[in-house]
């Protein structure tokens, strides 16, 4: 079933909108909330909840890509989780991990962004993502959006784990030497 069909089952309430968007997107977004928390009952959980999310949104919204719509409900959930259970309990995860690596390229956040200033990031940030190659740009994207581990993105890339590192350290640099270029402070 289409995006569109699949939207416009939300619009009319019915309840097979979840179905459908299970059916089309269930497993990814599952490894998306998986990537994130590392616990298949919570990234369940995580999953039902944007779900219910989506059905309380749409309408009024009317997304244009409800794949890319719903995954980010779900990121941000697993994170908002995430954060909770580690403040309960200190667990671990690629969460923290992949922050770690992108400490020394992530802007400073303490000199008060307003909107404008978080809209130029994010046009920068696209642009940088646009002038990758698909290898590296697939590459990156899988390692810090849907926080897939490096051996997982190098078995589904064909690459060694070695050549997925050294990619996205030069990745890293070149995001960090742009920000820099930009006037962001590091």
């Amino acid at each position: 079933m289409t995006d569109e069909k699949i939207i416009e089952l939300y619009l009319a309430r019915a309840e097979a909108a979840i179905e459908e968007t299970d059916r089309a997107y269930g497993r990814y977004f599952r490894s998306v909330a998986y990537g994130i928390l590392w616990d298949e009952e919570d990234a369940e959980e995580t999953v039902n909840d944007a779900y219910l999310k989506a059905w309380n949104i749409i309408p009024p919204e009317r997304p244009n890509y409800l794949k890319a719509f719903l995954a980010r409900i779900t990121r941000q959930l697993s994170i908002n989780r995430l954060e909770q259970n580690t403040a309960q309990k200190r667990g671990a995860g690629q969460y923290a991990l992949i922050l770690d690596e992108l400490a020394e390229c992530i802007p400073d956040n303490d000199s008060g962004e307003d909107v404008e200033d978080l809209t130029a990031l994010r046009d920068t940030l696209n642009r940088f993502l646009r002038s990758l190659s698909a290898e590296s740009r697939s590459v990156f994207i899988r390692r810090y959006w849907d926080t897939q581990q490096i051996a997982e993105i190098a078995r589904d890339c064909g690459m060694s784990e070695s050549k997925v590192k050294s990619m996205l350290m030069r990745t890293r640099n070149k995001l960090k030497r742009i920000l820099h270029e930009e006037g962001y402070r590091i």
